[in-house]
């Protein structure tokens, strides 16, 4: 018999109860940690003694995918007790996502396995322990160069997750011999994620000369009407081309868990 592991500072598992729920697949009492403890740089939990966060470290189990961190408006002290609490409470991936210029320093002390900020964005993406490969191949089309930051998020969260991830730069419509000129790649894949800005229309294209899934990432690059990611939000949902998923403005980390889901199924 293994003996107990000590409490990990900054996590209050919940009480322990019947966990034959938690067997079944269904959440139990003992799925959920609580974060809130002091912390020498300040108080993450506000002063008043509350949990700051609580963990479904059974997540994975029931939709083969990890709680993410969303760290933009947190704390650095909250992201970094956050993140230790998963790391010592789940042998899943981590991720973090949104991490600005202030948080980054504490994760970074968590020894991360990538960390991956395109220079000038506002935010990074950080990851721990990817799981091992799943066979699974994405392609990963970025329609300019501003839209990498959107699809770096994407990709770390993917390639946590197990899959191949082939990214294509700067294929937009506007030079469709570059988009043309990389299909026969394209059709290798098992998905595809496509993250356009502007008027939005990568996706519209693709999915009229492929036949592989595609979720659709509308980006806040462009100028004037294209209202910071919302004509290329509404493009992509008008599309006429067929079966198209499309996620929020910026939302590549959205992009890759619906393309995980799509990627669980067809592996099953």
């Amino acid at each position: 018999m293994t003996s107990p592991q000590p409490p990990v500072p900054g996590s209050t598992p919940k009480r322990p109860g019947n966990s034959a729920s938690s067997e079944q697949g269904q959440p139990g009492p003992t799925d959920v940690v609580d974060v809130g403890a002091n912390t020498s740089n300040g108080s993450p939990d506000g002063g008043n003694g509350d949990p700051i966060a609580r963990l479904d470290v059974s997540r994975s189990t029931r939709i083969n995918m990890p709680e993410a961190v969303y760290c933009q408006a947190k704390t650095a002290e909250q992201c970094e007790a956050i993140v230790s609490t998963f790391l010592a409470n789940s042998s899943d991936a981590v991720i973090a996502t949104r991490v600005g210029p202030d948080q980054q320093s504490g994760l970074i002390r968590l020894n991360p396995d990538a960390v991956d900020g395109v220079k000038g964005a506002p935010y990074a993406t950080f990851t721990w322990r990817s799981r091992t490969t799943t066979g699974m191949r994405v392609a990963l089309l970025a329609a300019g160069t501003s839209d990498i930051p959107v699809a770096t998020e994407c990709r770390l969260t993917l390639e946590a997750l197990g899959h191949q991830v082939d990214t294509f730069t700067d294929v937009g419509v506007a030079g469709l011999q570059r988009l043309t000129s990389v299909l026969p790649e394209l059709e290798q894949s098992h998905a595809i994620v496509a993250v356009a800005g502007m008027e939005g229309a990568l996706p519209t294209v693709l999915a009229g000369l492929i036949a592989q899934p595609i979720v659709a990432v509308p980006t806040s690059a462009g100028y004037g009407t294209s209202f910071e990611g919302q004509t290329a939000l509404l493009s992509m949902m008008a599309s006429c081309a067929p079966g198209i998923a499309v996620v929020g403005i910026d939302n590549g980390y959205g992009a890759a868990s619906a393309t995980h889901r799509i990627l669980t199924a067809v592996a099953r």
